[in-house]
């Protein structure tokens, strides 16, 4: 299956039914007065997020939505049916965006979480509405309400605990794969990685899901190499664990070229907890040069450094329950920040 991230739909409402103009006309029933029944609502559109999605790649080739019109009222005072709703499926971290992308109209992060985006129109009133003492044969109806129409961008941000983030080929489907059961194309040649992973870890019963996305260069922020565009699905993670190549002459460069383009997508991520590796350390025979590019790192970047090796495994459960306390901390402030009682006020 295709991975797709990004995609523009266009959705409207149904049209209300019309309201019906009629008499009741029975034997023996003199004047028997209007019966005319209201039209039906249009139908409304919804998106809802659901289990077993990850990628938008079904809007590829519907882009167009439309709910149902409501029915027509009739005689004998009878309403006409509803119109159907449309509901648009989507993964769970679906954003929706407005079509100028300056709105954010929904944020699904829970499975089951639905928002309706438009609202069906109301469907007409029937001529037995419009009955009064002065006016006892009214000879006119409504006509339903229009739908309305909207243009929307759905944006799928993945939802996980870590995200990896480095230039490319520096390690971050090689750890993943070592960590968890994801599959990640790994290869000696950079940019392997085209398109966003999830794996899941497991360290002291604690499960962790981890994101790959493509690796930075320098000028991504302004489409060189893949672009930024995938760091929207490590926006909502707790931590981010930046690996940097042991093997590189310069890895304070290397720092500096990601942490510049984080900075330069926004959004938080340079703000975001940080934890700083050197990886393939199984790939410098000389210890006291990794031991030299780890000291430089640290004063270069003020963060403490770790060493790991994906290949020899040296390193990785200490990392992964680095990465467990980070999240469970982030996560256990989530809730705190998300039951704490708001203030009385008159």
């Amino acid at each position: 299956m295709k991975f797709l991230d990004q995609a523009k739909v266009y959705v409207r409402s149904g049209n209300g039914g019309p309201g019906a103009v009629s008499f009741r006309r029975e034997k023996f029933i003199e004047q028997g007065g209007p019966d005319g029944g209201d039209g039906g609502r249009g139908g409304d559109v919804w998106v809802e997020a659901v289990e077993g999605l990850n990628t938008l790649i079904d809007f590829r080739y519907q882009q167009h939505f439309r709910a149902g019109h409501g029915i027509g009222g009739a005689g004998r005072n009878k309403t006409g049916a509803s119109g159907d709703d449309v509901v648009l499926k989507v993964p769970v971290g679906t954003v929706v965006l407005s079509e100028e992308k300056d709105r954010e109209i929904a944020d699904l992060t829970a499975a089951g979480q639905r928002v309706r985006l438009l609202k069906g129109g109301n469907g007409g009133f029937g001529n037995l509405r419009f009955k009064s003492s002065i006016n006892q044969a009214p000879r006119h109806a409504n006509p339903g309400q229009k739908g309305e129409e909207l243009g929307i961008w759905l944006r799928l941000k993945l939802i996980a605990d870590a995200g990896l983030v480095g230039l490319p080929n520096a390690g971050k489907s090689t750890f993943l794969s070592a960590v968890s059961a994801a599959k990640p194309k790994v290869a000696d040649y950079p940019f392997t990685t085209l398109h966003p992973h999830l794996g899941i870890a497991e360290i002291d019963t604690r499960r962790l899901v981890i994101a790959d996305i493509p690796g930075l260069i320098e000028g991504a922020s302004e489409g060189v190499g893949i672009g930024d565009r995938f760091l929207g699905h490590i926006e909502r993670c707790a931590v981010l664990l930046h690996l940097v190549d042991a093997t590189s002459d310069d890895v304070v460069n290397d720092y500096v070229t990601v942490d510049t383009e984080l900075a330069l997508y926004g959004e938080g991520l340079d703000e975001k907890p940080r934890i700083l590796a050197l990886s393939k350390i199984d790939a410098v025979p000389d210890a006291d040069e990794v031991e030299e590019k780890k000291a430089m790192l640290a004063e270069a970047t003020g963060r403490q450094v770790h060493t790991i090796s994906a290949a020899t495994g040296r390193g990785m459960t200490e990392i992964l329950r680095i990465i467990a306390d980070y999240v469970r901390a982030n996560r256990a402030g989530e809730a705190a920040a998300a039951t704490k009682e708001k203030p009385w006020q008159p």
